[in-house]
């Protein structure tokens, strides 16, 4: 590797990804915080194809919060039904909007310890609710392929989301957060994939130690 240090190594992850992804924004497709936050709900153990295939029903059903707060959770466990883990879903997305029309006035909130009061809703939801509806960085979201990515990277030894979310707000500045956060599930889902890494295409190869890497794709010689 041609960048030893871990800040270091960061900052040039960083500067790379943002070359190869220079408007990188969310795949969920949502038009208000509240539609945002019920589609990071809902993605889950789900992929953002799926979420949304499902929300558009989902928001032409129960169009707004106050709406949701008055639904019939069978009927929301009915619209997204293949999202998976849906009974527990539903039940956090009418008691979610309950608790914002009932303690915030039927605004999303915008700060950490409000979104952490509500019914599903752990750090990782509410730091893409929070980057992508108001602009506000928080902390870094750490899906899969953000932890995966950055133990392949040496930014971080931790496995625990939380834990890894601590290491990477060191090594990253706060302006940079919800964009980071984006190059790394976006490089994880084309780039560097669970099963099987293009570690022989990738434009970070040179800065990383590949740990816990055992099957790579490379590109045959000729």
């Amino acid at each position: 590797m041609s960048v030893s240090s871990i800040p270091a190594r960061a900052r040039s992850v960083e500067k790379r990804l943002a070359q190869r992804y220079p408007s990188p924004r969310t795949q969920l497709h949502w038009s208000s915080p509240w539609e945002l936050l019920v589609a990071t709900i809902l993605s889950a153990q789900c992929t953002d194809v799926r979420v949304n295939l499902v929300t558009p029903e989902l928001f032409a059903t129960w169009k707004n919060v106050e709406q949701m707060a008055h639904a019939d959770t069978r009927e929301i466990e009915r619209v997204i039904h293949s999202t998976g883990f849906f009974r527990n879903k539903a039940k956090n997305l009418r008691a979610s909007a309950v608790k914002i029309v009932t303690h915030y006035g039927g605004e999303v909130p915008r700060t950490m310890a409000e979104m952490l009061t509500l019914p599903g809703v752990a750090r990782k939801t509410a730091n893409v609710v929070l980057s992508n509806a108001f602009g506000v960085h928080a902390g870094i979201a750490v899906d899969t392929h953000v932890k995966r990515i950055c133990f392949r990277l040496g930014l971080t030894g931790q496995t625990n989301p939380d834990k890894v979310e601590q290491d990477l707000l060191k090594l990253f500045p706060q302006k940079s957060w919800g964009a980071v956060n984006h190059y790394l599930v976006l490089f994880g889902r084309e780039v560097c994939t669970a099963r099987k890494p293009a570690c022989g295409t990738c434009e970070l190869g040179d800065l990383c130690p590949r740990s816990g890497v055992t099957t790579r794709s490379v590109t045959p010689t000729t």
